[in-house]
C-alpha cells in the first residue's frame, strides 16, 4: 500500500466551504515561495473568481505558481478565465483534456479527482471540495455538505513532493532509496502537533487499490463503531463483506448516504444494497438536508479518513484520489460529533420493514448486483489503460499546448 505513517502533524477539519474557501484563499494570496494546487472541478463563478484572484496575488509576490484542473470535471472553464493566470506567470495544467467527437466528450474515464492544495512548503489541504459555488450553502438546495482538513507538520513534505511529481509526469512514482532519502528529510521538519497521518493516493499504475484496503484494515480492526459519510456509495464486494462482518461481530456500523442526491442514479444504485447491509446489522442514515458530498469515515476513537475517494467504482478502480489517514484521538472525536450532530439534525434512518419484500426479481436484481461488485475489478481492465499526462496550457492561446 502507497503510504507511510509520519508522526507529529497538526490537523484541523475544515467543513463546507464556508470554512475552507476563506482560509485557502487567505494562504494562497500570502503565499511567498510556492502554490501547488490540484482540483477536479473549478468554475468560473463567484468561488472561481476568489481563487484566481488569489492566485493571481501569489504569482505578483513572486511564488511559483501551479495549478491543475480535470479535463473532464472542469471542460467548460473559459479559455479566457485560465489566459489571465497564465499571463501573470501561472503554470496552469489540464489533466487529459481529451477529444470531442461530434459533441461527445471523449475522456470520461480515469479522470483526476484529486483535490490537493499546498502552499510554500508549510501547509497542505486535503479533501473533496472542488472550487465552485455549490459548496457554499447561500447556492440552496443543491448547494453539498462536504469536507477537508489542513494539515501542519512533516507529512506537508510527502504530499508536495508527490504534487510536484503529479505535474512532471501525470503519475507520480517514486523508488526506495528516495523514499529513504525522504525520510530522513521529514525526521528533521518540526512537528507542530502529535498527529500521526499517512497520505494514501489511488493510481492506475501501482497503487490500483490503496485506499479501498486502507478502508478494509481499518474496519477489520474496529471493535465499537465504525460510521462512514461517503457521497458514492456502490462499493467493491470485498469492502462490504468487511462492513457486514464488523456488524456481525457486534461492531456498530454506521452508513451516512445521499437521502437528497445531485443525481438520482446514486440513491437508486446505493438503495440496491440496504437490505444485504440491513439484515447484517449495519444501520444506513440518508442525510436529507441537501446533497452530501463528503468522503470521511472514523473508526473507535483514533482512526478516521477525510479525502476525494467515494466509495464506488469510479473512484475505487478508475479515478486518481487522494486521502490522508489519520491516528488522532482529538481530531477522532471532533468528526465525530460534527458527523453525529448531521444525524441528529438532517438524516433519517432507514428501517428494514421500509424495503420491498423478496421477490422474483428482487433475487434477480441481487444476483446481479452481488456479481457485478465482486467481478468489477477485474473488467474494468477492459476500459481504457492510458496514463493521461498534465498538458500545460499556452499562454498565448489559452489552450493546451
Amino acid at each position: 500500500m502507497s503510504g507511510r505513517w509520519v508522526h507529529g502533524n497538526r490537523i484541523r477539519l475544515l467543513e463546507n466551504g464556508e470554512e475552507f474557501y476563506p482560509r485557502a484563499f487567505e494562504l494562497i494570496a500570502s503565499a511567498r515561495a510556492e502554490v501547488l494546487l490540484e482540483t477536479f472541478i473549478l468554475f468560473d463563478d463567484k468561488v472561481g473568481r476568489q481563487l484566481k484572484a488569489a492566485l493571481l496575488q501569489a504569482a505578483r509576490n513572486g511564488a511559483l505558481v501551479d495549478v491543475t484542473v480535470d479535463g473532464w470535471g472542469s471542460a467548460y472553464l473559459p479559455p479566457a478565465f485560465s489566459s489571465e493566470l497564465v499571463e501573470a506567470g501561472v503554470r496552469f495544467h489540464v489533466f487529459d483534456p481529451g477529444r470531442r467527437i461530434l459533441s461527445w466528450r471523449t475522456n470520461m474515464f480515469r479522470r483526476m479527482h484529486r483535490k490537493l492544495l499546498v502552499i510554500d512548503g508549510s501547509l497542505a489541504f486535503v479533501g473533496g471540495i472542488n472550487y465552485s459555488a455549490d459548496h457554499l450553502a447561500d447556492f440552496g438546495p443543491a448547494a453539498k455538505q462536504d469536507y477537508a482538513v489542513e494539515i501542519e507538520g512533516p507529512i506537508v513534505d510527502t504530499i508536495r513532493r508527490f504534487a510536484h511529481a503529479a505535474v512532471r509526469v501525470g503519475q507520480p512514482r517514486r523508488g526506495w532509496l528516495r523514499r529513504k532519502h525522504e525520510q530522513a528529510e521529514e525526521s528533521s521538519l518540526a512537528k507542530p502537533g502529535t498527529a500521526q497521518v499517512m497520505f494514501v493516493t489511488r493510481d492506475n499504475r501501482d497503487h490500483r487499490t490503496d485506499i479501498e484496503r486502507h478502508y478494509r484494515a481499518a474496519i477489520r480492526l474496529a471493535r465499537r463503531q465504525v460510521t462512514i459519510a461517503n457521497a458514492y456509495f456502490f462499493p467493491g464486494y470485498r469492502l462490504l463483506k468487511e462492513m457486514r462482518k464488523a456488524a456481525r461481530r457486534g461492531v456498530e456500523v454506521r452508513l451516512i448516504l445521499q437521502g437528497e442526491p445531485d443525481m438520482p442514479i446514486v440513491k437508486r444504485a446505493a438503495s440496491m444494497l440496504y437490505d444485504h447491509l440491513l439484515r447484517a446489522g449495519v444501520k444506513i442514515y440518508e442525510y436529507t438536508e441537501r446533497p452530501l458530498h463528503g468522503k470521511v469515515a472514523i473508526v473507535d476513537d483514533e482512526w478516521s479518513t477525510v479525502g476525494s475517494s467515494n466509495l464506488d467504482p469510479l473512484s475505487l478502480s478508475l479515478n486518481l484520489e487522494a486521502n490522508v489517514m489519520i491516528l488522532d484521538r482529538d481530531f477522532n472525536r471532533h468528526l465525530r460529533e460534527r458527523l453525529e450532530a448531521l444525524i441528529r439534525s438532517s438524516c433519517r434512518l432507514v428501517e428494514e420493514v421500509e424495503l420491498p419484500h423478496s421477490n422474483t426479481w428482487l433475487m434477480v436484481r441481487s444476483f446481479f448486483v452481488f456479481h457485478f461488485l465482486r467481478h468489477f475489478p477485474s473488467w474494468v481492465a477492459w476500459l481504457p489503460r492510458h496514463a493521461p499526462k498534465v498538458i500545460p496550457m499556452d499562454s498565448r492561446s489559452g489552450r493546451t499546448a
